[in-house]
């Protein structure tokens, strides 16, 4: 009985009831950082970021970024769910290039897409550490991009449409459809960086070929009348017009009045042909787009844009327009339809 006595006072005392509550205590912290834990581990990981930056505007639909969304789909990534896209669009006003590419910077975003020399010229002064894909670029080594096509060397990579290296053969083109062509006209904005070194590249190609090249500066709308006029006056026989944000979003009034002149008109690309031009040659801009996506996914996969080879385009397009050739009084050579990758009738 002594002994019973004396073991539940032991059992008892004060220094056995503070270590079991130390030990309670104890086992709550470790159960609680457990679960904590498995919490953290079941919860979804932060779908990552992409800043888009484009000069166009947001109410406008663009094939070009239809074409990027379809190429992260096709690698498994769907906005909203896996990824999250941020869009900024200086609607056509270049000053706001530099504040959007700041914001999507400032947004931390994991890569950031844009192309044409103005947007990425913007994105790169904004940035030397965030990976900038360009989904395409006339010639990002000229312009002070990358360092090489090779090897990029900084934060910056993507593709070329090397828009210079096709002058001549737009020109070329041109030649092939009418032989007795002396005179082009070359329709071009000195506010787009890249356009002194279109014009350039053109006249060359103009004067290998025999063909005198007139640049016609156009800075705005108003312009446009009397780039014609002047034309006229110089008796040029067609019309070459660089793609810039000016001329792509008044492409419309421009081949009006290029067929009212009854000028045949070369433009860059397949997308535009909808404004009625005679002729197009140049890359397909819808796949370099596409590709643009796949440098996304290995550079989200931890691939650096330094060590990512810039390409250039692999799929170029001919495009013939009928009903404007005969709307102007035009026969085109069969030789000249045989080579077109696509009539329009």
């Amino acid at each position: 009985m002594k002994e019973q006595s004396e073991r539940i006072a032991h059992h008892s005392a004060p220094g056995w009831g503070e270590a079991m509550k130390k030990t309670v205590y104890l086992f709550l912290i470790i159960a609680m950082a457990a679960l904590s834990s498995i919490a953290e581990a079941q919860q979804p990981a932060k779908a990552p970021q992409i800043g888009v930056l484009s000069l166009g505007r947001a109410a406008i639909p663009s094939a070009r970024v239809e074409a990027f969304q379809q190429g992260l789909r096709d690698l498994g990534y769907i906005e909203g769910k896996n990824i999250a896209i941020e869009y900024r669009f200086a609607e056509g006003n270049l000053k706001r290039l530099r504040e959007l590419a700041a914001e999507l910077v400032g947004f931390k975003v994991n890569v950031i897409v844009t192309w044409g020399t103005p947007q990425i010229l913007a994105v790169k002064q904004a940035t030397k550490t965030s990976p900038i894909v360009m989904a395409f670029s006339g010639d990002p080594v000229r312009d002070g991009f990358v360092a090489s096509l090779a090897r990029p060397g900084g934060n910056i990579t993507g593709l070329s449409s090397v828009a210079q290296d096709l002058s001549g053969k737009r020109l070329e083109l041109l030649k092939e459809t009418f032989p007795q062509l002396a005179r082009v006209g070359f329709l071009w904005d000195p506010a787009d960086p890249a356009a002194t070194a279109n014009v350039k590249e053109t006249e060359t190609a103009g004067q290998a070929l025999g063909a005198q090249v007139q640049p016609l500066a156009v800075r705005s709308q108003k312009d446009f009348q009397n780039a014609f006029e002047a034309a006229s006056e110089r008796r040029a026989r067609a019309l070459i017009i660089q793609q810039t944000y000016l001329t792509n979003t008044h492409r419309k009034e421009i081949v009006e009045l290029a067929n009212k002149h009854r000028l045949p008109t070369m433009l860059g690309e397949r997308g535009i042909m909808d404004t009625g031009g005679l002729m197009s040659y140049g890359p397909n801009y819808s796949d370099l787009f596409r590709r643009a996506a796949v440098y996304v996914d290995k550079i989200l996969k931890g691939a650096k844009p330094a060590e990512l080879p810039v390409e250039q385009p692999t799929k170029f397009e001919f495009i013939v327009n009928l009903k404007t050739a005969k709307q102007i009084g035009l026969t085109l050579p069969p030789n000249v339809l045989a080579r077109a990758d696509k009539v329009i009738r």
